[in-house]
């Protein structure tokens, strides 16, 4: 339990360092950013012809509303977490991977629901938005992490020897020599 906790915050440690460095922001979390605001868009014009996105802007055209998607509401932060639990716990390599893709997959598609619901729950209320963005959707991104982790230790192999493919049953080698 102590490995574990000394890695999981070493990785996050390191990760959340390298997130701030400017090269970083500019070569990976910017670009990230804007295709989020770019596939949101997509996703919404889809069913409305009045949303526009420009970089990580996504707007109306029929009011004015607009959000801006900014380095911390692109799930980066959760998959860092997500991906320094899973380093920190003793699992087989190809199992940590699955893990890692699972939950990207689920991090970001919760992630479209929340930009996606945060600008038409903009368009509608200010202070429900506000409400939301702040305290809502984060905990509900932080909490997708936990679960996508809790389901991965779920289906983890208990021991070592589950990990590798059965070898072969005694039932068909009886079979065969009976023909």
């Amino acid at each position: 339990m102590l490995r574990f906790l000394m890695v999981f915050l070493l990785v996050q440690g390191v990760l959340f360092g390298m997130e701030m460095l400017q090269s970083i922001q500019i070569a990976v979390i910017l670009p990230w950013t804007s295709l989020l605001a770019d596939v949101s868009g997509w996703l919404m014009s889809a069913f409305d012809s009045h949303v526009a996105t420009s970089g990580k802007i996504i707007s109306s055209t029929l009011n004015g509303f607009a959000v801006s998607i900014e380095p911390g509401c692109n799930g980066v932060e959760a998959m860092i977490v997500l991906l320094a639990a899973i380093i920190a716990f003793p699992a087989p390599f190809v199992y940590k991977v699955y893990g890692l893709l699972a939950g990207f997959v689920a991090i970001q598609g919760l992630n479209l629901v929340r930009i996606i619901s945060l600008f038409y729950l903009g368009q509608w209320s200010q202070e429900l938005f506000d409400w939301a963005h702040l305290y809502i959707w984060q905990a509900l991104i932080m909490l997708d992490a936990l679960v996508v982790f809790l389901v991965w230790i779920r289906y983890l192999p208990k021991t070592p020897d589950d990990a590798a493919p059965p070898p072969p049953s005694q039932s068909a080698t009886v079979s065969e020599g009976a023909v």
